[in-house]
């Protein structure tokens, strides 16, 4: 057994807690109670314990990575760091490394069970602290943001980011960031406000955008969803009283004065993007004029509240539909969705069909594949998989599964890893300083949100390269797990498929055998494209 022995002390001197007298007491300690003689020494002098950034510290974290002792001695628990968080996050590596820590002082000793008990009252105090620096964060920036600036983030339709300078109440040159118009992106929002009280209905505003082509903020098409976002986004109203009385029946915080300008609400949601209560909101009158008049702002309130009351909730399409989530449409390759006709003559049910969601959203203005009558093409398609070569298939998923096997691990996913706990670290010192500022009264606090902004953005960046790359190392793992899985279907697919009543059961069984199926109602030709196969099997089914 091997115990690393790790002392600190501030400032240099050889009287009481000093460097030699800690370690001494340590080894005692490990050749009494542990049994312990052979030992590893770390010392830094002249260093406080208020980080972690000690040069012998941090190599005898590297050194328990690499698990060169079992167990870490130190005179006071305070000698590791008087930051709960770090002292937490140090016991969590030693914990991860199977190696016990010891306090002498405080006869603290993790290789016992009371000692492990301490090491969850410490995790408990971390989280404490964790939250009580979060909260204070939340603060200093819910104060920043009653002024009406824009905090960060993507920028509504209508609107980008820009930067202003101005001088605080002692004079002194600040920074801060507002909303400025974009004319040919808020005269959209114009219009779908006045075609939404024209039609009084979500789904007539898109099938107009979608009809006349016009696109969203990034060129995409807009959605019944994010059409709602603009409609209930008091960023675009003109502020008055009765606006505020509004929201304030919504039991938002309301901040500011109206006076014509828009609306821009923060805290809506949590850090997981799960959205808050609306009391929890806070909506401040903001710096860039307002483009919708109140009260057509507070109709289409109105309007949209009164709609989602009398909504009726979406029919149940899983439980007959074998073809939903792989069925799209070969002339547009939007996804094709359920829909209901007229009830059969014999009284068993409702014949349904697959329509192309294009289509039924634009009027068929942007598209016009006919509809795939739901029963005779899902009959179409497992009848023809019947007829496919099996044999010929699962020689072709075995090649896959060789490929999958011999694929080198990713080692980009890991630089991308390094990279994003770096920037991780820069946030969290960020937070840190902030959580200390004045909000009011320090400039720092806006130097330290920008840079907390482009941090921010810069992660998100790299988590969306890290998720592209785990995707491709996941997909090839789950093809490769799930092979017996697919196999075991194809081969058993003319046998027990026709037996099974459960649907979900049945498309589940499609769902690892296919991976898209698209549908052309002009030709009546079907593809399907099955999973680990790079060739397309086209039907010609007559299903007219």
């Amino acid at each position: 057994m091997i115990a690393a022995v790790y002392s600190r002390k501030s400032t240099f001197t050889c009287k009481g807690e000093s460097i030699e007298n800690q370690v001494q007491i340590c080894k005692e300690y490990a050749k009494n109670n542990l049994k312990i003689s052979s030992f590893i020494i770390y010392e830094d002098e002249g260093f406080s314990g208020g980080n972690t950034n000690r040069p012998r510290f941090q190599e005898l974290l590297k050194d328990a990575k690499k698990e060169k002792f079992n167990f870490l001695i130190c005179y006071r628990l305070d000698r590791i760091s008087r930051n709960v968080a770090d002292f937490s996050t140090t016991l969590e590596l030693l914990q991860k490394h199977n190696i016990s820590f010891v306090s002498v002082k405080e006869q603290f000793d993790t290789s016992t069970p009371i000692g492990k008990a301490m090491v969850y009252i410490a995790s408990v105090f971390a989280q404490l602290e964790r939250e009580t620096i979060a909260e204070r964060v939340r603060d200093n920036m819910l104060e920043l943001a009653k002024s009406g600036r824009w905090l960060g983030g993507q920028t509504p339709l209508g609107f980008n980011s820009k930067k202003v300078t101005y001088y605080n109440s002692e004079m002194k040159q600040k920074f801060m960031h507002k909303l400025s118009p974009i004319k040919k992106e808020l005269d959209k929002v114009k219009l779908i406000y006045s075609k939404y009280m024209e039609f009084g209905s979500i789904s007539l505003v898109l099938k107009y955008l979608l009809t006349n082509s016009i696109k969203g903020k990034n060129g995409g098409d807009f959605s019944s969803m994010s059409i709602n976002d603009i409609l209930r986004n008091p960023v675009y109203v003109k502020s008055d009283d009765s606006v505020f009385k509004y929201l304030k029946g919504l039991s938002i915080t309301t901040c500011g004065i109206p006076n014509g300008n828009g609306i821009i609400t923060y805290n809506k949601r949590n850090s997981k993007y799960i959205t808050r209560n609306t009391n929890k909101w806070i909506a401040a009158v903001a710096k860039h004029k307002g483009i919708i008049e109140s009260t057509t702002w507070l109709e289409v309130q109105f309007q949209l509240d009164k709609n989602k009351r009398k909504s009726n909730p979406r029919q149940g399409t899983s439980k007959k539909s074998l073809l939903s989530g792989i069925l799209k449409c070969a002339l547009c390759g939007a996804p094709m969705r359920v829909s209901y006709g007229r009830s059969k003559k014999n009284g068993n049910g409702r014949i349904y069909y697959y329509v192309c969601t294009m289509k039924a959203h634009s009027g068929k203005s942007r598209c016009a594949n006919p509809n795939a009558n739901g029963p005779k093409i899902e009959k179409a398609i497992t009848e023809n998989i019947k007829k496919l070569n099996i044999n010929k298939l699962l020689k072709e998923l075995q090649c896959h599964k060789n490929e999958s096997s011999s694929s080198i691990k990713n080692n980009f996913t890991e630089m991308l890893k390094k990279e994003i706990e770096d920037k991780n670290n820069q946030m969290n010192t960020l937070l840190q300083q902030l959580s200390n500022i004045n909000a009011a009264n320090s400039p720092a606090s806006e130097f330290i949100l920008n840079k907390i902004e482009n941090l921010a953005k810069a992660i998100k960046d790299l988590n969306l390269k890290l998720d592209k790359s785990k995707s491709i190392e996941e997909e090839n793992m789950y093809r490769k797990i799930n092979l017996d899985i697919i196999e075991k279907n194809l081969e058993d697919f003319n046998s027990s498929f026709s037996l099974i009543k459960d649907v979900s059961i049945k498309r589940h069984i499609l769902e690892n055998i296919i991976d898209k199926i698209y549908w052309n109602g002009n030709t009546g030709d079907i593809d399907v494209y099955l999973w680990g196969s790079e060739k397309t099997h086209k039907l010609h089914p007559n299903i007219f």
